[in-house]
């Protein structure tokens, strides 16, 4: 038998459950760990380059991690899997459980940009060793009865899954320096590879961003303006290693991640990029360089600026469910449209602000 989704009951039955645990586990234990992390002094004090005026707890990716590994043990029970496919959960797993203490060391140290690359590196050599590697990518020239999939051999897999999942772990790291804005990208972009995985009949596969995408929406009321507590190192940067882990686990879904990170992923680029030419370490914050903060020194709330994110994200991952291979190369043009006429608008604010009265 079968839901009205066209599912059978015993797979959608385990969807429901995993995110409700997922949601319910990351409502209860985002608090408790905002306690913790009072009790243990990781407290976020405001820094150069952040929008945060008060000192917060920034433990909340606690919350975030934990409630998605249990989730996703639990869909382990709920529904059966091909060996390949646990092989490559285990090392989802696993890299969460290297990430961690390393992110933690982060959050109480506040380590330099050499020694997070480095423990970023390992990190995503963990998946890599269980077998979730970049195998191939599509071809968006080629008519789509034909395949259109470019194999890449392991000397280029490889590194090329590695400088993936360490861009995404950068990118949800530098995108959470404002309230809201890392657990409600992440809960979008989770949310997306949802429905792409449902699209590709991969139900199995699907339950690992359904899980991510019910702790993010558990944790995104206590973060909202104002917030209550932080996810930290330990949470962005899990964020961002579980989405680039998803997001090939299963086969590629690269160019959908992309489209619905486009804005953190091309900020970072961005930002590396003007920190490069200015002769500046290109890890080293505290120029507000990023986007948001360019917008929030044009005068839009933290409010405003997340809900802004959250609709760019939301409508270019629909436009990565929607469209074809060689569509999704316009989108990437019309995304990169929008982030230049983000960036005039600024630059527009910021020039006629200085103008005489």
């Amino acid at each position: 038998m079968t839901d009205v989704t066209g599912l059978p009951w015993p797979t959608a039955l385990a969807l429901a459950g995993t995110f409700a645990v997922a949601l319910g586990l990351s409502l209860v234990l985002t608090p408790l760990a905002a306690r913790w992390s009072r009790r243990v002094g990781l407290i976020d004090a405001p820094r150069p380059g952040e929008a945060q005026r008060v000192p917060v707890p920034r433990a909340g990716g606690h919350g975030i991690y934990l409630s998605f590994s249990v989730a996703v043990l639990l869909s382990l029970v709920l529904l059966p899997r091909e060996s390949e496919e646990l092989r490559r959960i285990a090392g989802l797993l696993l890299g969460i459980a290297v990430l961690v203490p390393f992110a933690v060391w982060d959050d109480f140290r506040r380590l330099g940009a050499l020694p997070q690359l480095m423990g970023q590196v390992l990190v995503a050599l963990v998946p890599v060793a269980f077998g979730v590697t970049i195998s191939s990518v599509s071809n968006p020239f080629a008519p789509p009865p034909f395949g259109g999939l470019i194999l890449l051999p392991s000397w280029i897999a490889v590194p090329a899954t590695v400088a993936w999942l360490v861009l995404l772990m950068n990118a949800m790291n530098w995108l959470d320096t404002m309230d809201g804005l890392a657990g409600g990208v992440g809960a979008i972009a989770a949310v997306i590879l949802f429905i792409v995985c449902l699209s590709l009949r991969q139900s199995t596969i699907a339950l690992l961003p359904l899980a991510l995408a019910g702790a993010c929406l558990g944790f995104v009321p206590y973060n909202f303006n104002p917030a209550r507590v932080f996810m930290g190192t330990t949470g962005s940067m899990f964020l961002g290693f579980t989405l680039g882990v998803a997001a090939i686990i299963g086969g590629a879904k690269i160019a959908s991640t992309m489209l619905v990170l486009g804005v953190p992923v091309l900020d970072a680029i961005l930002v590396i990029f003007q920190r490069t030419l200015s002769g500046r370490e290109p890890w080293r914050g505290g120029d507000n360089a990023h986007l948001v903060h360019r917008l929030r020194g044009s005068g839009l709330t933290q409010r405003k600026i997340a809900l802004l994110v959250y609709a760019i994200c939301a409508l270019f991952g629909w436009l990565a469910t929607s469209l074809i291979r060689s569509e999704k190369l316009i989108a990437f043009g019309a995304l990169a449209v929008v982030i230049g006429a983000l960036i005039f608008y600024v630059r527009f604010r910021g020039s006629s602000s200085r103008l005489p009265a």
